[in-house]
Formats: C-alpha cells, structure tokens, sequence
C-alpha cells in the first residue's frame, strides 16, 4: 500500500506556497474582473509569510498545515484567510504519522467539513466550494471503490480542473460578485481558481512521495 510518512510532507506544502507565489498576478487579475482584485495578493501575503517561516524548520505535514492555515486566520485580510485556514487547521488535524489514502481521504473530508461549517455556499455558487467538494467526493470515491492512492490522486486532480473550469458559466451567489447577478457568468471565480491550484499542487508532490 502506497503511503508517505507525515514527517516528510512538509514539502507538499512548500510545492502550494510556491503555486500561489508563482501565480499571484493571475489571481488577482481573475479576482479583478467580478471582485476586488486582490485574490492574488492576499493569498501571497499568507503563503509568503508561512514559506518565509517554516523554511528552515524540520516540521511535519500536519505541522506546516496547521502553520499556513493559523498565518491565514490571523495574518492577512479578506474572507479567504479564514476559509482557507479553517480547511487547513481542520485537514492536519485528521493526520496520522503514516499517511495512505485512507487517512488522506479522512484529512481531506475533515476540511471539507470545517469549511462547511464556517460558510453556507454550495457547489454551484460559484466559490471554492465548486472545486473542493467534488475533488474531495472523488478522491473519497475513488478509495471507496478500491483505487490505490494514486489513482484517488488522478481522481481528485481532474475534478478539481473541471470543477474550477464550471464556475465561468455560473452566477455567484456569494462576495462582491453576487451583485453582478447575470453579469458574473463568463468568468472564472478567483477562489476556484487558488483551490485547484492548491490542490494540484498538494497532488503532485504527493505522487513523487508515493
């Protein structure tokens, strides 16, 4: 069975600060056309200063986890610092020192779940929601039905891909946007976008560790 060590995942988050600090521009630019346009530079402020931190420091995935999710409750501004931090916070809680995909799959629910609980958006609010939920239903599906963690990987990477590509033809529903009604449709929801980026990032490093 495919697994990596909790003590070796700290590179996982690195690979997604380093996807947010490469994209930044494009974050905001997104953000910019139905909301505020600063996405990209918020998001980079928190991610910067959990990179800056942990850098050199011998942490745990569930470590730098639950270290990016506290900077970004606590550090920058926006509705994103508290979303994504609570997902994170809640995500290394469910860690285990040997992680599989079943205890992955588990890590992934419980920050689905705390999102929940902190926001009423659904899939099809145009929000982060559109892409978290159906990667972490597929991932959790994939498992479920006997798929190695590779597989559950492949699963989630795609879903969270299209589910970010859905949110150009819907109405947002939450944030500035909302008031654009009609109008939002067209264009892609900038924390869609940061989510799969996240998420492609955190699968991707995982791959090169199984």
């Amino acid at each position: 069975m495919a697994s990596f060590r909790n003590s070796q995942g700290k590179r996982i988050v690195t690979a997604a600060i380093q996807a947010v600090q490469q994209n930044k521009d494009y974050l905001s630019e997104v953000d910019g056309l139905i909301g505020d346009g600063d996405h990209g530079a918020n998001m980079n402020k928190g991610f910067s200063i959990c990179g800056a931190r942990i850098e050199n420091e011998d942490i745990s995935f569930s470590a730098a986890l639950d270290t990016l999710g506290n900077i970004l409750m606590s550090e920058i501004g926006g509705s994103m610092g508290p979303i994504y931090g609570t997902i994170f916070i809640d995500m290394a809680d469910a860690a285990e020192d040997e992680i599989d995909e079943k205890v992955f799959a588990g890590m992934l629910s419980n920050g689905l779940c705390g999102l929940k609980e902190i926001i009423d958006a659904q899939v099809g609010d145009k929000t982060l929601v559109d892409v978290l939920e159906p990667a972490v239903r597929a991932f959790e599906a994939s498992v479920k039905q006997g798929g190695d963690f590779t597989a559950a990987l492949m699963e989630m990477k795609a879903k969270a891909e299209s589910g970010k590509e859905h949110t150009k033809g819907l109405v947002a529903k939450y944030g500035r946007s909302s008031r654009l009604g009609e109008r939002s449709k067209g264009v892609l929801d900038a924390g869609a976008v940061s989510c799969n980026l996240i998420l492609q990032a955190f699968a991707d490093e995982i791959l090169k560790l199984i």
